[in-house]
């Protein structure tokens, strides 16, 4: 039953390909040109978004396994051993730094010259660390965020270039009916061809740039809060500790 609805409401394949690639040959110099931007719109924009999912799913199950990691470890330097090789997650590179911050002020406090010991009250520390997390959190973010707004450029220009090959296809049609002094079917038909596939094929770029780029920043902003909840956790085990 299913096949039967499906071959009745899908066109010939055949035929309906033909009429496409017939139509995009038949087209002026100046529509194939907005096509051909389209089509490298999409490709570009395809490959980004294949890409973006593979590394946000990537970095969703290295988070979920990081964090239980570390929430299980005794100490921050055990969690850093435990997460090293972890490095998908943005928390990776935030434990590293933390870690590294932490350990220099333990060994400069540990130094019997004086002049060599940082003289910093445990406020200042974490907040020398809290700054830290902060920055390296923030270019995590900024790495995760690469391309993705080439999305959003392609959904919002691509229905201009399809709107701009429409208006030209529908110029065509009336520089048409000028020359020949006929509004017949045969007349007008190429151009209203012209100009439909042109919409088309701006929506169809436009319309997966769209929901690619609302579907990533959404997944950034899940990112966002699990650096700011790590940072708060990071600093709250350093002082248990007594790191800092």
């Amino acid at each position: 039953m299913r096949l039967f609805f499906f071959l009745l409401l899908t066109p010939d394949p055949v035929s309906f390909k033909g009429s496409i690639i017939r139509m995009i040959l038949e087209s002026g110099i100046f529509a194939k040109v907005i096509l051909l931007i389209l089509f490298f719109f999409s490709i570009i924009s395809w490959g980004i978004i294949i890409n973006k999912l593979r590394l946000f799913r990537k970095v969703e199950t290295e988070t979920k396994r990081f964090i239980s990691i570390f929430r299980k470890s005794k100490t921050i330097s055990e969690a850093y051993l435990a997460c090293a090789t972890l490095r998908r997650t943005p928390l990776s590179m935030m434990l590293e730094s933390g870690f590294k911050e932490t350990e220099m002020f333990s060994k400069k406090d540990s130094l019997d010259n004086p002049r060599e010991k940082v003289w910093l009250t445990p406020e200042k520390k974490s907040e020398v660390v809290r700054m830290t997390l902060d920055r390296v959190g923030a270019e995590e973010i900024n790495k995760l965020e690469r391309n993705v707004v080439f999305l959003a450029t392609t959904g919002n220009i691509s229905p201009f270039l399809g709107l701009l090959g429409t208006v030209w296809g529908i110029m065509d049609s009336f520089a048409s009916i000028g020359i020949r002094g006929s509004a017949s079917l045969a007349v007008v038909a190429p151009g209203i061809a012209e100009a439909l596939i042109a919409t088309i094929f701006g929506l169809a770029v436009a319309i997966p740039g769209v929901i690619g780029y609302n579907y990533f920043n959404n997944r950034l902003k899940f990112v966002t809060s699990d650096i700011e909840n790590f940072s708060l956790e990071f600093l709250s085990s350093a002082k248990k500790e007594g790191i800092l």
